[in-house]
């Protein structure tokens, strides 16, 4: 079964700039993961500090791959001081049948 999930975060003031250069670069990496089925990362059209991801692998296997790569823990690791909240706030989806 797939594994769904929709990421949140909000860039602190200042910081826009740098995290989106990040967000390009991690999408990059993740695109290319064998089980990645789409990584879609948006703004807020309102409020461009305000990100929100959409992400589907194709297992849970898949999806164990994509948080142990090293290019993503370097992501969380420097993203961690440049949001508001303590981590991206993760929303697992279902799809409806």
């Amino acid at each position: 079964m797939t594994k769904t999930l929709y990421a949140e975060f909000t860039v602190k003031p200042g910081h826009e700039e740098r995290v989106a250069g990040m967000m390009r670069e991690l999408t990059e990496h993740v695109r290319r993961e064998p089980g990645n089925g789409l990584f879609l990362p948006y703004t807020r059209e309102s409020n461009p500090r305000e990100y929100f991801v959409f992400e589907v692998y194709r297992d849970e296997d898949a999806f164990r791959e994509h948080i142990t790569a090293e290019y993503g823990a370097k992501f969380n690791a420097e993203l961690a001081d440049l949001i508001e909240e303590d981590g991206s706030v993760l929303t697992w989806l279902h799809p409806v049948e």
